[in-house]
């Protein structure tokens, strides 16, 4: 994140009211553009919901959790969690 002395781009107006608050701290601006969530840009979000949806598919049928931790190489308290949500 790059330094910018605000004298140099806020109208002299909004810096003296941001002096008011805040004179001589350090701000940080949040952007204006909405957050993604988490693994939307990357495709993890996807591949886990899918992954967990099969996963309560397959106990529903009658896989057991064991067995189902095994076959995913996930802990078997993991699987607990998803198939019990």
């Amino acid at each position: 994140m790059k330094y910018i002395n605000a004298a140099e781009i806020l109208p002299e107006n909004l810096l003296k009211q941001l002096q008011a608050y805040a004179d001589g701290e350090l701000l940080y601006i949040p952007k204006i553009s909405e957050k993604r969530e988490w693994g939307a840009d990357s495709g993890s979000r996807l591949f886990y919901q899918t992954r967990n949806e099969e996963i309560r598919r397959l106990f529903q049928e009658g896989c057991s959790v064991g067995m189902l931790s095994e076959q995913y190489g996930l802990a078997y308290s993991t699987i607990k969690n998803i198939v019990y949500r």
